[in-house]
């Protein structure tokens, strides 16, 4: 597995990408909310540790922030707090498990397993599909009809976030948190972008499917007239 941990505690931090290490999985550390949903969405990672008491940006905000941006990623929330309120919040943010420190490290080994497991039992018979065009997430492939659209990562990662969102209109701040999280290039970054999305997935096949509501953002649709 690879596996980012969100941990500001250096001395438990090392400990767990060290005991996970030695297991065979790929593991690194980062010890600020903001850089781990950074490196949480530009980075294919199975699974992250994430604490919730962060410098930058807690745990809670961190998750909320990656399920907008479009990343099902499993998330394990570690608290050095067991109130049942925490542990809500957590779940509520979109964390998909809960441990409570000082953790097991062959439990949360245990527990981040199973976590990929079941996603890989969900995405295996997932697809998104929005008319002919359809994208495989865990083949991380698209296609229109029958013909392969080759798509760069961060193109890739733009048109899941609009195929999940389908029909609606997702806005340009939206999009810009599921290509680069908090540190947002210049404006036109975006829209060279989505033009390059344009060429792939509608140039080539003559029918329209990805439009701009100005001023807000961008949508897709199925029928290549329609709008939201």
């Amino acid at each position: 597995m690879r596996i980012l941990v969100v941990e500001d505690n250096a001395a438990l931090a090392a400990n767990l990408v060290d005991y996970l290490e030695s297991r065979g999985h790929q593991a690194e550390a980062v010890g600020n909310g903001r850089r781990g949903l950074n490196l949480a969405i530009a980075e294919p990672y199975e699974v992250i540790v994430l604490d919730l008491a962060l410098p930058g940006m807690d745990g809670v905000e961190v998750c909320r922030r990656l399920r907008e941006a479009g990343v099902a990623t499993p998330v394990i929330m570690l608290t050095a707090r067991g109130e049942l309120e925490e542990k809500l919040a957590g779940i509520d943010s979109g964390a998909d498990d809960y441990l409570v420190k000082p953790v097991a490290l062959a439990e949360l080994e245990a527990r981040a397993r199973a976590q990929v497991r079941r996603v890989r039992g969900e995405l295996a018979s997932t697809q998104l599909t929005v008319g002919d065009l359809v994208l495989d997430e865990e083949a991380f492939e698209v296609r229109r009809g029958d013909t392969p659209v080759p798509l760069a990562p961060a193109d890739f990662r733009l048109l899941r976030t609009l195929m999940r969102a389908a029909p609606r209109v997702v806005p340009r701040q939206e999009l810009d948190r599921a290509l680069w999280g908090e540190d947002v290039p210049g404006s036109d970054t975006l829209r060279a972008h989505i033009h390059r999305l344009r060429c792939a997935i509608d140039r080539p096949f003559g029918r329209d499917t990805l439009r701009t509501r100005h001023g807000i953002g961008y949508y897709l649709v199925a029928d290549g007239n329609g709008s939201p």
